[in-house]
């Protein structure tokens, strides 16, 4: 007899209610989501944090949008705490709204590191392909990252930029002393940044270190454009490149100083080849270095709010789509340390040093290629 079927009249109530109240929250924190998405999409955030007070009809006049949705919209957003109303008893046509300060940083403010309007994003693309997601879970198929649409491209970008732009070059790589030394000196490094997506790392790579060349490479090419107009709007384009292709031509190994992979090895197909490709690009003397998502160690059955948290994007995306190519290491976003290890040695990597850099949601790997025993020799 297992423990369900001892447990008590009143012990399994309780369960049931846990998970009834858990259920109607989830469904609450749905609606935000998506509501937030509409507010995001549509500029009412950036309106009202432009304008401060405004009425229905005036924000609809400032987003050209349909003052009936609009102030629907508005009454939900002040339930659910997001908004302020000034005087909630008058004619509800005349009610003023406003955005609090605070909440405009997470909303609004994109150069913040506290900015997570892009989070939405991620989750509408994450549903968007879920029939075929479905399929997917029926037939040991895929679905693409590609099919995933332009919320998920734009929404990941979004989330990492201004992290990507404000502490990669000014605490994550200081923290490596050798390779700081080597981005800042003679002759101009060279920077291989795989997976570069919408360009954010290589960029704040290459504001931090002026002396610095980086390619960025992905398979993805609206990624590739929209990462060379950052590039050029950032003024970087002679020294920050993007190429749709894959970096594993033998022509371009031993060429780099320094190769990352930012978030993007528990979403490859063959993660092995990718990172025989990085040892290939670093040669003996290039540096290799990893930032994927800091789960835990082993699976455990105890609650994890960061852990539930990758798993939902791992059930919804990162796994169907890291199966979309066969044969197929299906990673997963839930990539232990132990897993990365083994995919490094098959890789031909001699030895994997997980970083002291302390950071919530990743952690940080450097591959190396030659052991010190082997450098006595």
């Amino acid at each position: 007899m297992d423990n369900q079927d001892k447990m008590s009249g009143e012990e399994a109530s309780q369960q049931r209610d846990q998970l009834v109240k858990r259920l109607l929250q989830s469904t609450m924190g749905t609606f935000d989501i998506f509501t937030i998405y509409i507010g995001d999409r549509l500029g009412f955030y950036r309106a009202l944090a432009d304008n401060g007070w405004l009425t229905p009809h005036e924000l609809a006049s400032h987003t050209r949008t349909h003052e009936r949705y609009v102030r629907e919209w508005l009454e939900q957003q002040t339930v659910v705490g997001i908004l302020e109303v000034e005087d909630p008893g008058i004619e509800a046509k005349s009610r003023r709204f406003r955005l609090p300060p605070a909440h405009a940083e997470v909303l609004v403010e994109r150069d913040s590191l506290n900015y997570l309007a892009p989070l939405t994003q991620i989750v509408v693309g994450a549903t968007y392909p879920l029939g075929s997601v479905l399929k997917a879970y029926r037939t040991g198929g895929g679905v693409s990252y590609g099919d995933y649409g332009v919320d998920m491209r734009e929404g990941q970008a979004g989330m990492n930029r201004a992290t990507f732009l404000r502490v990669l070059g000014t605490e994550w790589l200081p923290s490596i002393s050798d390779i700081h030394a080597r981005l800042q000196a003679d002759p101009p490094a060279r920077v291989a940044d795989i997976g570069c997506g919408y360009g954010w790392s290589s960029i704040g790579i290459a504001q931090a270190y002026s002396k610095v060349i980086v390619d960025g490479y992905d398979l993805d090419e609206p990624s590739v454009k929209r990462a060379r107009a950052n590039a050029q709007e950032a003024g970087l384009s002679d020294r920050v490149r993007f190429h749709f292709r894959d970096a594993s031509d033998p022509t371009l190994a031993g060429h780099y100083d320094l190769v990352t992979a930012f978030e993007c090895i528990h979403d490859m197909s063959d993660p092995v080849a990718a990172l025989r490709t990085m040892l290939s690009l670093a040669g003996e003397t290039g540096a290799v270095l990893i930032m994927d998502e800091r789960v835990g160690e082993t699976f455990t059955a105890e609650e994890d709010e960061l852990e539930a948290f990758m798993y939902g994007f791992s059930v919804l995306h990162c796994l169907p789509a890291g199966m979309a190519e066969q044969p197929s290491a299906q990673t997963g976003t839930v990539m232990r340390p132990k897993t990365l290890r083994r995919y490094a040695e098959d890789a031909g990597f001699c030895d994997v040093e997980i970083l002291p850099i302390d950071n919530f949601f990743f952690r940080f790997y450097r591959l190396k290629a030659v052991c010190p025993a082997e450098q006595q020799n």
